[in-house]
């Protein structure tokens, strides 16, 4: 029985939320290098990769992260019905950067890495924030202040009682 709990702990899927320059790969480094995958487009160029990367994860029942913008219900969809599947707890990370501070982060950038300004602005158009009603277990909010992150948890609402 504990050994069920202790296993399960260790499976997690993490899917990052929120528009691009919000912070989600910096927040990576800090927090999880050591401890789980990261899963990228960035990194990986193409759905196929990430499909294979995502694959070998639930197989070998690696800890991850999906380092994506993941900015609608569908998008996070796919990665949370196959997490749950394999009996990952499933946890999301909601990066609430708003535009204009995405924007200026952005600056920073270089090459590849710098977004273009109208893409910003779209996926902010579409965002959708996470919710449990997606299969979430667990839900926290990410915000920058003074260059550090400020994680809040965020509990599952209290169902009224007939």
């Amino acid at each position: 029985m504990w050994q069920d709990f202790i296993k399960s702990s260790l499976m997690e899927a993490i899917i990052f939320c929120g528009i691009q320059a919000a912070g989600k790969t910096s927040f990576f480094i800090r927090r999880f290098i050591h401890t789980h995958l990261r899963i990228s487009l960035d990194l990986l160029n193409t759905r196929n990769k990430e499909r294979q990367m995502l694959q070998t994860c639930l197989d070998m029942q690696q800890r991850f992260v999906i380092d994506n913008t993941n900015a609608t219900k569908a998008a996070r969809a796919n990665y949370i019905t196959q997490a749950k599947e394999r009996k990952f707890k499933v946890i999301g990370y909601y990066f609430t950067t708003g535009v204009l501070q995405a924007i200026e982060r952005n600056k920073q950038r270089q090459g590849k890495h710098l977004v273009p300004e109208k893409g910003i602005w779209g996926t902010n158009k579409i965002l959708e924030p996470p919710a449990y009603e997606e299969g979430f277990d667990e839900l926290y909010t990410v915000k920058i202040t003074d260059n550090d992150f400020v994680v809040q948890f965020l509990p599952k609402p209290v169902q009224p009682l007939l």
